[in-house]
Order: C-alpha cells, then sequence, then structure tokens
C-alpha cells in the first residue's frame, strides 16, 4: 500500500466558541474543574440551520484545491460521521452536489470517533485495486446536535467540525505503510445514543427522556480508550517492523487530554510527538484526526519523509489506526 497517500488536506470550523466560562456556570462548577478531567478550554458549535454537510463542504473544497485538483477529477467520497443530516440520503451524496463532483460516487461510514481510520483504509483500498484514482475523505460531525446539554458528563467534552483528504497515488516508498482495524460490539452499550434508530423509533417519551442524544459511560470508555491505544501503538509497530524511534509524530483522536498523556507516560512518548489541540476544539469525534493533520501541517510541524501515526477510537466499541509516510509535492 507504499504507493497511495494523501494528497491534499482542509479542515473548517464553525464561528461560535463555547468556552468553560459559560459551562461552568451551567453547571455550577469552576472552568478549571473542567479543564482537569478534560484538558479542553473551548469547542466550536455549529449554528442550528447549520449541518453537518455544511461543514463538511468547506473542508472538502480546501482539500481538493491543496490537491491541485477540480471536484470533477474526485471520483468516489466518502463521508466518515454519526451525525449525518439525516437517515438517508447519505451524507457523502450532499456533499457530492455542494462541491459539484459530478463524477464520483458517494457513500458514508459510521464508526463513530475511529470513523476517518475506517475510511481512509477504504479509499486506500480503492485506490490500490485501480478502481478509482481520486478519493475524498471527510470526517465530519456535530455532536452539538446530539448531546444533552443538561448532562455534564457529555456537554463539557464534545465539539463540532469537520476535515478532509484527498487519497490518491503517490511515489513509491511513500503513502500509508500499513493499518490496524478492530471492534468488539459487546461494548456497544457503553456510549451510544439509544433512540431514532429501528430498536427505538423516537416517541414523545424517548424525546422528552433525551433518550436521542449521547449516552456515555465514562470510567469505562476512558479505561477503554487507553487500553486499546497503548495496544494499537504496539500492534502497528510490530506490524511494520518500525520502532517509535521512526515515528516523528502521533496523531490520535482528540478524546480527552489525560488518555493522550497516561499512554505518552506509558510508552515514554516525548511531548513533541503527540500532537494535541483538544483544548480549543474539544472532542470532533471523526473530524479530530484530519483537522489535527491539517492544522499541524498549516503549522509546519510536518514535512516530506516524516511517518505519521494516525490513532482512533470510539463507540463500537471500535478502534483503528494507520502508519503513513508524508509525501509533500
Amino acid at each position: 500500500m507504499g504507493s497511495v497517500g494523501i494528497l491534499g488536506y482542509g479542515y473548517y470550523l464553525p464561528e461560535l466558541i463555547m468556552t468553560n466560562h459559560e459551562l461552568a456556570i451551567r453547571f455550577g462548577k469552576t472552568e478549571n474543574w473542567i479543564e482537569e478531567r478534560t484538558g479542553i478550554k473551548e469547542r466550536r458549535i455549529a449554528k442550528y440551520n447549520t449541518a453537518t454537510s455544511d461543514l463538511a463542504i468547506k473542508a472538502a473544497l480546501a482539500a481538493i484545491e491543496k490537491a491541485n485538483l477540480l471536484p470533477e477529477d474526485i471520483d468516489l467520497i466518502i463521508v466518515a460521521t454519526t451525525t449525518p443530516d439525516m437517515i438517508f440520503p447519505s451524507t457523502a451524496c450532499l456533499v457530492q452536489n455542494g462541491i459539484g463532483a459530478c463524477n464520483a460516487a458517494a457513500f458514508d461510514i459510521s464508526a463513530a470517533c475511529t470513523g476517518f481510520i475506517y475510511g481512509l483504509d477504504t479509499a486506500v483500498s480503492y485506490v490500490s485495486s485501480g478502481q478509482y484514482n481520486n478519493v475524498l475523505l471527510v470526517g465530519a460531525d456535530t455532536y452539538s446536535k446530539i448531546t444533552n446539554h443538561n448532562d455534564i458528563n457529555t456537554s463539557i467534552l464534545f465539539g463540532d467540525g469537520a476535515g478532509a483528504v484527498v487519497v490518491g497515488k503517490v511515489p513509491e516508498g511513500f503513502g500509508v505503510l500499513g493499518s490496524i482495524m478492530g471492534a468488539d460490539g459487546s461494548g456497544a452499550d457503553l456510549l451510544k445514543v439509544p433512540a431514532g434508530g429501528s430498536r427505538q423509533p423516537l416517541t414523545h417519551g424517548l424525546l422528552d427522556n433525551r433518550l436521542n442524544t449521547i449516552v456515555m459511560n465514562g470510567r469505562e470508555v476512558f479505561q477503554f480508550a487507553i487500553r486499546i491505544f497503548e495496544n494499537m501503538i504496539n500492534q502497528i509497530i510490530d506490524k511494520t517492523r518500525l520502532t517509535m524511534e521512526d515515528i516523528s509524530l502521533i496523531i490520535p483522536h482528540q478524546a480527552n487530554k489525560r488518555i493522550l498523556a497516561a499512554v505518552s507516560e506509558k510508552l515514554k512518548i516525548p511531548p513533541e510527538k503527540m500532537y494535541c489541540n483538544i483544548e480549543y476544539y474539544g472532542n470532533m469525534s471523526s473530524a479530530s484526526i484530519p483537522v489535527a493533520l491539517s492544522e499541524a501541517c498549516n503549522n509546519d510541524k510536518i514535512k516530506k519523509g516524516d511517518i505519521l501515526l494516525f490513532v482512533g477510537f470510539g463507540a463500537g466499541l471500535t478502534w483503528g489506526t494507520s502508519l503513513i509516510k508524508w509525501y509533500d509535492r
């Protein structure tokens, strides 16, 4: 898979910022109390009439421009999201229309916070097979739309955003070196939105009890994240026969700063190798990795030949990791 990599990247964030000050007042806590438990100071929130596809379209156009392509050059669009505009059609179809990618097939991937990793592995496989040349992958979520704003355990964690990449052929020796994906459906109840699907179609009673919003067992999810994060790093290093010293930068899903700190301490990862921007954006689910990647590139923290490690984990339970040797044209 070493001849398939990322040709362009981009992201878009809503303008509205929700700070810890606002949440501290709402819940009768202090700003420091929130930051100490999450590492988050503020997060972006989409307006009421702004949908996931609106964010995704802007991120997609930025990534296509960075790849020096036109929308009609895209032949497949994958959108990783768990907050689609509607049950159907797919958000990817709405993005296709919104950017004018008239030659592209389109579908969504639902793997929660691991969505971008699942999408990247899928995009690489399509390009490797020769079926498609330029695949647009967007990770976009508006978790503010599915959060119970009276629940302190989830309200302080999530934010909205979108990040995108264009996946295509790169010179030999660059691109994706290896990937691992996994799932454990026995942990489905640990993090979920109970109502709104075929299991519990929405009723007035379910809406009154806010069962159309995120329900999370924070302690169990936290422990799972630390365990699987550490395991994935060790597994991908073994699979690719590299060492931690070979890795230039780890770009993980931004779930909680304490998770990143715990794994860094266990594996003795220097702070400069673990990219973290959670303090400004919160947990943006499938958008967190591509946003962090775009931000790191824009800040000149990544150069040609660097080996990057993407790590995602989330509801499902799902997890995934990709190792990529960066190609910058």
